[in-house]
């Protein structure tokens, strides 16, 4: 598997980054072909009617949009907004404007296949809210207002999708590693340049806990948005572990319970590397880690090879991301020391604020 992280980073042409170089310009000229043919009405953008809330980023993951999807939707619930997440599904089989209903909001939901593990995720974390997928989030959003009747919607991985108008567009961004090397997909992590920001209404710095609150990152991210996006507000988020389930056995437990234990963690996210650090800060001790490929597709095969080295160490645990586990649970043999770890997100100090500029645009 490329290490993608680390190919990010890199920003020295050579041998390994010279074609990957050459696709980036490629892709960014398709990419401004694109944004061009949007701001001359070329292509046409729909809306729905209704409050569009998205949250998005620039890069290729990694910065806890489905966590903060997770967050506004139980929030639009406990103010009674009667909320529907509209998501692409990534990597889920759809026929041209095929709309598919992942959770109908009353506990009925499809099967994971059928749905991605992001969608999955959010319909488990928040039952009473429908999940709607379709590559077209309009298509979506008409289907959720005529089955559903809703009027507020929120756009996993939206930032991209601006066929779509929305009323605040939320742009995530890690406050460690806001843009990796800055190039454009495949040499760079940038889905589109960072120029682009100048789209966002509020620009929130994700696990900006040990990062952006000291006053010495104000050299970094901060003061870079300042300097290029001065009216735009910035938050800080972090993303937090929650609680650490045992899904075989249902038992559930504080993150905490890893410190001291000998664990074999394994994660198929943008930044596996992120996830082993999380585990090391709980205190857990990594006898061994597999990374792989963001949305890996789990067979049976990969997590039985990672129980038998898992049992080859002697580790207690073998532990897992929480959007892993979705994918795994398809194919694992009932293991009962497979544990997935779940992660909050919370807004730090100030971040209030992000709901007052939802409720000012309800009112509208």
């Amino acid at each position: 598997m490329p290490q993608w992280s680390r190919i990010h980073q890199e920003r020295r042409l050579g041998p390994r980054t010279f074609p990957l170089a050459f696709c980036s310009f490629i892709y960014g000229m398709a990419v401004q072909l694109r944004l061009t043919g949007y701001q001359a009405g070329i292509f046409r953008q729909e809306s729905l009617s209704g409050f569009v809330v998205s949250v998005g980023n620039l890069t290729s993951g990694g910065t806890g949009k489905t966590p903060a999807v997770i967050m506004l939707a139980r929030w639009a619930v406990d103010r009674g907004l009667r909320p529907v997440v509209l998501s692409r599904g990534y990597g889920v089989p759809l026929s041209g404007r095929e709309v598919r209903e992942v959770c109908d909001g009353q506990g009925r939901t499809v099967e994971i296949g059928m749905a991605g593990d992001e969608p999955s995720l959010i319909a488990r974390e928040v039952p009473g809210v429908p999940v709607v997928i379709s590559h077209r989030r309009y298509d979506a959003g008409l289907y959720a207002s005529k089955r559903f009747g809703s009027q507020f919607f929120i756009l996993d991985d939206g930032f991209q999708h601006i066929q779509l108008k929305r009323d605040l567009n939320l742009a995530l961004m890690d406050a460690a590693d806001p843009f990796g090397n800055g190039r454009l997909l495949p040499w760079g992590p940038l889905r589109e340049p960072a120029s682009q920001l100048k789209r966002a209404d509020a620009v929130i710095l994700t696990r900006a806990g040990r990062h952006v609150m000291a006053s010495a990152d104000r050299t970094g991210a901060v003061a870079w948005l300042e300097e290029r996006f001065p009216r735009i507000p910035v938050f800080y988020a972090d993303h937090e572990p929650d609680r650490l389930i045992f899904p075989f056995t249902r038992r559930v437990c504080t993150p905490n319970y890893l410190k001291d234990r000998r664990v074999v963690g394994f994660a198929g996210i943008a930044c596996p590397e992120r996830f082993k650090k999380t585990l090391l800060e709980l205190g857990a001790r990594v006898i061994d880690f597999k990374g792989f490929r963001d949305h890996y597709r789990f067979e049976r095969k990969d997590v039985e090879r990672l129980i038998h080295i898992k049992e080859t160490v002697g580790a207690d645990y073998l532990v897992t991301t929480e959007k892993d586990w979705m994918r795994a649970s398809l194919v694992a043999p009932p293991y009962p020391e497979l544990g997935c770890l779940c992660i909050r997100f919370r807004l730090l100090s100030g971040g209030e604020e992000i709901f007052r500029m939802i409720q000012d645009g309800l009112q509208k």
